[in-house]
């Protein structure tokens, strides 16, 4: 027993404690893998594990601004007279966010994410009245399709890149944002869709041409931890008439991309018992016997009634 505990105590002695910034780096990794609306859980459960406030605050400065850009987080301004959304194409500086719908810069706390404070933009950081125009177009018909499409979602178009006033060289691109997210702790699930739609305009052929990215996180972990994390890429183009005639023909393309890749995750889904999980299986388990997948069914519900029966008595 006692050459055992020396063994032990030699191993712990032979020990090489991680680093300060090794720990700061597996903290921040784990934040930045948090599902879709819980860093802040995930965050408590790091701090805990790091036992060391100054390092768990080195890792949230680091991570909390990359997750939120990354997550497209929406947060309410301190007037309420909406949302801005945390993105790579609003960012004024790491803290400072546009929202171009209602003209104002609003400053985020990253880590408790809310707005702190708002200002009206500067000139020089909102878009020329042509620009604004086609802006104008393509966020008035996005945000009637985000309403109905996805409840409690929001949605932002951006100037990325315009003619200079004086000189009216150079292309007109927008930046077309959706970003919608749940969280339910007690249904234990959780999940995102995030689609960003780069508009690119040519004036003279009254034409756009698309090129769309949606990341789709769906996250379920009632008796298990279960994560589904996939993209698509997509492109399309169309011819218009007017800046005032663009908007609904840039949404109507992106509506009927997104339900046409909706509708494949659908049948991955459908697909997932009778192809996935069968091949994950092995074709005998060690009781050297086929499993019965048409009386899977049968077997979970039969489990359900025995745990109820349990519980009740």
């Amino acid at each position: 027993m006692e050459e055992r505990i020396a063994e032990r105590d030699d191993e712990i002695e032979g020990f090489e404690e991680l680093s300060a910034e090794e720990k700061v780096a597996i903290g921040k990794w784990f934040l930045l893998k948090s599902p879709p609306g819980q860093i802040r859980q995930v965050a408590k459960d790091v701090q805990t594990v790091l036992m060391d406030d100054s390092l768990f605050t080195k890792a949230a400065e680091e991570a909390f601004p990359e997750y939120n850009v990354k997550h497209m987080i929406p947060v309410e301004l301190p007037d309420h007279s909406g949302k801005v959304l945390v993105t790579k194409y609003a960012e004024v500086d790491n803290s400072h966010y546009l929202d171009p719908r209602t003209a104002v810069v609003a400053t985020i706390d990253h880590i408790k994410q809310v707005c702190t404070n708002m200002r009206p933009a500067a000139d020089d950081e909102l878009p020329t009245a042509l620009m604004e125009e086609y802006r104008i177009s393509v966020d008035a018909e996005l945000l009637k399709y985000v309403e109905e499409a996805y409840p409690g979602g929001e949605c932002a178009v951006y100037c990325t890149c315009g003619k200079n006033v004086d000189k009216q060289e150079g292309e007109i691109e927008l930046a077309a944002v959706i970003s919608n997210a749940s969280f339910s702790s007690k249904n234990f699930r959780g999940g995102s869709w995030r689609a960003v739609w780069r508009i690119q305009i040519n004036e003279e052929l009254h034409a756009a041409e698309l090129q769309g990215q949606i990341n789709v996180n769906a996250h379920y972990f009632e008796e298990g931890n279960v994560q589904l994390d996939t993209s698509y890429e997509c492109h399309d183009s169309i011819q218009f008439q007017d800046a005032g005639d663009m908007g609904a023909g840039i949404v109507n393309v992106v509506e009927r991309l997104e339900s046409e890749y909706l509708s494949s995750l659908e049948d991955s889904y459908a697909k997932l018992s009778d192809r996935t999980f069968k091949e994950l299986r092995r074709k005998l388990p060690v009781t050297r016997t086929l499993f019965s997948w048409d009386k899977a069914l049968q077997l979970s519900l039969s489990r359900d009634l025995a745990r109820e029966f349990t519980s009740k008595r």
